[in-house]
Formats: structure tokens, C-alpha cells, sequence
């Protein structure tokens, strides 16, 4: 009997040997990767039109999709959500509009709303992987962005290219391409100021925000925004693979971790690397150089089963760090934070690093898990606590 259940676990484990090594050879293949990491083809909307954005419970015609072109000549598909006082404003006008896709949304009175307003504020929403822009808990993570200022706090969000009906493959090359392309189009279309604009990203949305706002801030004359909130950010794709599990639940690097040699080379393979710890690094001390004024907050729940909330604390340091003098090690990082950070027992923690130039916030909460946050009340909070710092009339 012993000798037979020897048999079976010794087959098992060849089974699963066999099927791991399988998917470690499939991960090492663009195409197989790219849909690993992205998960672009999972919609996450069966049997709802993005279209009518109403059945995703937005108020009739709160929400207009429309295109946003980007210079390889193919289309991002993207949302225009109207904050809900604004719109109560105008219901009736905008009940009187056409229904469903736009294709010139500079003719619709909410795009005329944002535009001329000179005290309208604008949120760029650069979701995670997966879904469309109507998935999961995407929409009440708009109307937390807005709700401080339900008047005032605009919402644009797209698909990057290859999710929903955004055309293409994505890449991070062309994901940042895609976000440039929005901001440009923010800019220039809808003419709203470097200062009346908050970056948010959320999972990977955060390295695709993170990616952007150091690209501007190398321009001549630097671009900065009003700040950016991060949910969920990971320190880079080689040490997310380590930690992530799709779902909470299925590894996908992380039996490796003990295999250091083995690891290194597969990360040989890994074709987007997402250095997000080392990009904020560049962002902070571009910003310190040329003396601009910038503002971060990174939030991560603990019980996030994704990615966990060690990545934030990762992250934060490296952004903390290129505002030192020679520098900072993680460990006198948390000796300052033993001391100086804000204890909110069962909200969690804050920490402040604050220079002369900006201001590098941390929060980790007790919880929100990986997606669940993006609706709470601390969206709303780090928004507005931006937007005030920026301009105190604004509250």
C-alpha cells in the first residue's frame, strides 16, 4: 500500500514538474508573456456594451465614450465621466444629447464644461491589467476620485491598447506611448494646464503613471503635474513576478524565489521590466535639481494578495532616497518612520517625507485588498489633499 502511494505522489509531482517547467518555457515567448502579464483579453464586462455606459450605473449620458487617436494612426477608447453635481447642473441638457458612442466629443456639453471652466479639475486614469474600463471596481473608484469636489473633479479613463476596443498589443513602450498620447491630448484638446491635472494609476496603471510623469518632468521647460496618487504600485515587473499571484491565488515566479541562479536567468526573458522604483527615483531628484514643486501619494492595503504592500514601502524609499544627500538606507528609513509616521490603528499608517520642494506620502492600510480600495474614502481624500496643496481656493 505504501509502495502504491509512493507511486501515485512520485507521477504527481513528475505531472506537475512537467507542467511547470512547461509554463516556465511558455513564459520565456513574447506572445504567451505578454498575455500572462497583461491579461488584455480578459474582458471582465460580458454582456454589457461600453457603449452605454448607464448600465454600468452612471446616470444617462454622466458618461461619453469616445476615441482618443494616437500617432500610430490607431484609436484608444476612452470615457469622459462628468462629476455627479456638475451634472445635476445641466441634467436636463445633457438628457437632451444623442445617446451611445461620440465621435467628436468637442461638440458634447460635458466636453465644454471641462474646457471652459477655468477652475474644472481633470483626473487621468491609467487602470491596472485586465478588464476594460468599465470592470470591477473601476467605477466606483471614479466616483470616489470626484467626490470631494462632485462639482468640479472631471474623470477621463481609456484603454490601452489591445484591452477592450482599443486596438493593437500591448507592450510597455506602447502603453506609455498610449498615456502620452492622452495627456497630449488633455493638454491640447482640452487645453487644461499641467496644474489642473492629477495622474492616477492603480497596479499597473501605477507604473504607466510613474513612466509618464518622468517623462515630462525630463522635458525643457520640465512639465509637472499637480501630483499623482498610486494605488497599489509594485517596484519592478522582475520582483513583482516573485510575489504576485493571479488572482491572490496562483504563483507565477514565486516557486523560484529559492533558486536565485535559476531566477536571474529567467529574468533574462522578462521583456517589460516596468522600473518604477527607479523611475520615481528619477522623478523626485529631477524635480529636487530643477527646484519644481511635486506631490506623491502611495497606497497599498496589507491583506493586498496581488501585490503585496512591501513593494509601496519599496518604492517609497527609492523615492525618498533620491532626495538625500547622499543618500538614505531602507533601515534608517524605518528607524524615521518608527518615529515620525501617524498610527491610525485600524485605518493604518501614514508617513510624510517632506522636502522643500515636495512631499512623498505613504499609506498603508489595514485593508482594501488589491481592488477594493480604489472605491473607499482615502481615493477621495488623496485627491483632494492634492488638489488643496496645489491651490487652497480649491476645497
Amino acid at each position: 500500500m505504501a509502495i502504491l502511494l509512493l507511486k501515485y505522489a512520485s507521477i504527481s509531482l513528475a505531472v506537475f514538474v512537467s507542467l511547470y517547467a512547461g509554463l516556465l518555457g511558455l513564459l520565456t515567448t513574447s506572445s504567451f508573456q505578454t498575455h500572462v502579464v497583461y491579461l488584455h483579453k480578459i474582458q471582465m464586462t460580458w454582456f454589457k456594451n461600453l457603449d452605454v455606459p448607464e448600465s454600468f450605473g452612471f446616470l444617462r449620458h454622466q458618461v461619453t465614450p469616445f476615441f482618443i487617436n494616437i500617432p500610430n494612426g490607431e484609436s484608444l477608447y476612452a470615457w469622459h465621466i462628468l462629476p455627479v453635481e456638475l451634472y445635476r447642473k445641466h441634467e436636463a441638457a445633457l438628457n437632451a444629447e444623442p445617446s451611445g458612442f461620440v465621435l467628436d466629443i468637442t461638440s458634447r456639453i460635458g466636453f465644454k464644461l471641462l474646457h471652459d471652466d477655468p477652475d474644472s479639475r481633470l483626473v487621468l486614469h491609467f487602470h491596472g491589467a485586465a478588464g476594460t474600463v468599465g470592470s470591477g471596481y473601476r467605477v466606483p473608484n471614479y466616483r470616489a476620485l470626484s467626490a470631494g469636489q462632485p462639482g468640479k473633479i472631471h474623470v477621463v479613463t481609456f484603454d490601452y491598447r489591445g484591452f477592450g476596443r482599443s486596438n493593437g498589443t500591448p507592450s510597455e513602450r506602447g502603453m506609455i506611448l498610449d498615456a502620452l498620447a492622452v495627456v497630449d491630448w488633455a493638454m491640447k484638446i482640452v487645453k487644461m494646464p499641467p496644474s489642473r491635472i492629477l495622474i492616477f494609476g492603480q497596479s499597473l496603471g501605477t507604473a504607466v503613471s510613474i513612466a509618464i510623469s518622468e517623462h515630462f518632468a525630463l522635458q525643457t521647460p520640465p512639465v509637472i503635474f499637480t501630483g499623482a496618487v498610486l494605488v497599489a504600485p509594485f517596484a519592478d515587473m522582475a520582483s513583482l513576478v516573485v510575489t504576485y499571484r493571479i488572482a491572490g491565488l496562483v504563483p507565477i515566479l514565486s516557486l523560484l524565489a529559492k533558486f536565485p541562479l535559476l531566477f536571474n536567468y529567467l529574468s533574462n526573458f522578462i521583456r517589460d521590466t516596468w522600473m518604477s522604483k527607479d523611475r520615481l527615483a528619477e522623478y523626485a531628484r529631477i524635480n529636487e535639481a530643477n527646484g519644481e514643486k511635486y506631490r506623491l501619494t502611495l497606497i497599498h492595503a496589507e491583506d493586498d494578495y496581488d501585490i503585496p504592500s512591501h513593494h509601496t514601502q519599496t518604492v517609497f524609499w527609492h523615492a525618498v532616497n533620491a532626495t538625500v544627500t547622499g543618500g538614505i538606507s531602507y533601515e534608517e528609513l524605518e528607524e524615521k518612520k518608527s518615529d515620525s509616521k501617524t498610527d491610525l490603528g485600524p485605518a493604518g499608517s501614514v508617513m510624510e517625507w517632506r522636502t522643500e520642494n515636495g512631499v512623498i506620502r505613504e499609506e498603508i492600510l489595514k485593508t482594501g485588498l488589491h481592488d477594493v480600495v480604489m472605491g473607499n474614502p482615502v481615493i477621495t481624500m488623496a485627491v483632494m489633499r492634492i488638489f488643496a496643496a496645489a491651490d487652497p481656493s480649491f476645497n
